[in-house]
């Protein structure tokens, strides 16, 4: 059902909590589902240097979010843009139909990580 490298991210978490102040901190959510993905970032120079991730919600979305750090750790604001969920996908070794919703929500974390950067 699920791949090895997800089910290692599950049991493993990679860069699980949260940043003080003046991390930057985003919060998007599956209103469908339930699911909540919280990412922190400290940014210096347009570059994402630490992140840390707390998820609620299914193995898969715990999964998406320890993922979702490696992808974006050391990446430009700009870059962040291109992080979508097929990228998340593919980093999780696939996802089956019903939790390929953790994928939309760990770009959509991006996105929102990349919208704050850009903002004045």
């Amino acid at each position: 059902m699920f791949s090895e490298t997800l089910l290692d991210h599950f049991r493993n978490p990679r860069r699980i909590g949260s940043l003080d102040p003046p991390a930057i901190t985003v919060r998007v959510e599956n209103p469908v589902c339930g699911d909540i993905l919280t990412l922190s970032a400290d940014v210096g120079n347009g570059v994402v240097r630490e992140v840390r991730f707390k998820a609620r919600g299914c193995t898969a979305s715990i999964a998406a979010g320890s993922v979702l750090t490696d992808l974006i750790s050391g990446v430009s604001g700009a870059d962040l843009r291109k992080i979508d969920a097929s990228k998340v996908e593919a980093a999780l070794g696939g996802l089956p139909n019903e939790s390929k919703h953790v994928a939309r929500l760990a770009s959509d974390a991006a996105r929102a990580l990349a919208d704050r950067l850009a903002a004045p």
